[in-house]
């Protein structure tokens, strides 16, 4: 399945957190297919490459600062604005840094989305609405099975939390107010993403880049954790497919899962191994341990909803995807241009190659 760019072609649609790695990648193919494209979030980080300066995005759209947890901006820059889709990418993403921060952390995701939404209440431009949140927003038990949209959420630290607690806000947000002012929200479940780019600190692959690229071994606290590892087109794929049914059918509102057939998903140390293979060099040490911080162990998604609802399933397996991946990093590393290379990545998605 590729994205309709008939459906996308001159539409107005806002990105909050298109300075992000998800959303530059969302940014560039939607501009891609003709749609509009404005920005609300917070400047990339100073002290790290992102791909937003990387590929250039900011050439692609119009860019407003706003910190989503101020109210008052937020939904002034989403009404002046006029959107007709939403995509809500803007977040406090990362589950070490919530156990640093975990007041901001839930500040940015509970009421930051609150905000957003406030913002849609009574806009008349607005169609539909895609919240991304996380697979991570179930309690997680540690069990065998796949967890379903209707399983018990929940979230042992402040991330996870803080994104079970969005979805409630989402919720809430569509049965009380936005349903009724013709509004299809809902919320993406997306498992781990990979792909050229990510800069993020605290995230595996961008983690391994970084020491291999530095002559330094890759060293794994906890090699034997299970995730739903996929490439970021992926997903993204799945929010485009979902706004556009979102629009067609505002009955389907609700949860999604997105990520690879439970058979794909694969240890830390399974994945690593997997990319030093593409990425040609690099040395991984093994060195279990216990954390500092509480993380889980098992997790994975059952997508069996998304598959019939939106006619869709992942197009890339995940050895696929890591290639994918690390030759990106490797090509950008040797001089090539990041648009480009996205580009190339996204052309080689919708032809299915």
């Amino acid at each position: 399945m590729r994205p309709d760019a008939d459906f996308w072609r001159g539409r107005n649609v806002l990105v909050t957190g298109h300075t992000g790695f998800k959303g530059s990648w969302l940014t560039l193919w939607l501009h891609r297919m003709g749609a509009r494209v404005g920005g609300i979030a917070l400047p990339p980080p100073s002290d790290r490459p992102s791909l937003f300066e990387q590929a250039r995005v900011d050439e692609l759209c119009t860019t407003t600062v706003c910190d989503i947890r101020d109210e008052t901006a937020l939904v002034a820059h989403i009404r002046a604005a006029e959107p007709e889709i939403v995509f809500h990418l803007a977040a406090q993403p990362l589950v070490r840094a919530s156990y640093r921060q975990p007041a901001e952390t839930f500040a940015v995701n509970v009421m930051g989305t609150a905000h957003l939404l406030e913002g849609l209440r009574d806009l008349g431009s607005v169609r539909a609405a895609v919240v991304v949140t996380t697979d991570k927003v179930y309690r997680n038990r540690e069990w065998a099975y796949p967890y379903r949209e209707d399983d018990a959420l929940g979230g042992h630290d402040p991330y996870s939390a803080s994104k079970a607690a969005a979805e409630l806000v989402v919720a809430s947000y569509r049965d009380a107010f936005l349903s009724h002012q013709g509004v299809a929200v809902a919320t993406a479940r997306a498992g781990n993403v990979i792909g050229g780019g990510d800069w993020a600190e605290d995230r595996l692959i961008p983690d391994v880049v970084r020491q291999w690229q530095a002559g330094e071994p890759v060293t794994l606290r906890h090699p034997q954790a299970v995730r739903p590892w996929q490439h970021v087109l992926d997903p993204l794929a799945g929010y485009l497919r979902l706004a556009e049914r979102l629009c067609q059918a505002p009955q389907i509102a609700g949860a999604y899962n997105f990520g690879p057939a439970t058979s794909e998903t694969v240890t830390v140390g399974a994945l690593v191994q997997l990319a030093r293979t593409h990425y040609g060099d690099g040395v991984v040490a093994f060195q279990p341990g216990e954390s500092a911080v509480h993380e889980a162990g098992l997790l994975a998604l059952e997508t069996a909803r998304t598959k019939a609802v939106l006619e869709i399933q992942p197009r890339w397996a995940l050895p696929d995807a890591v290639a994918r991946t690390m030759a990106w990093y490797r090509a950008q590393a040797a001089g090539a241009d990041a648009r480009a290379l996205c580009d190339a990545d996204i052309t080689a998605f919708e032809t299915g190659e």
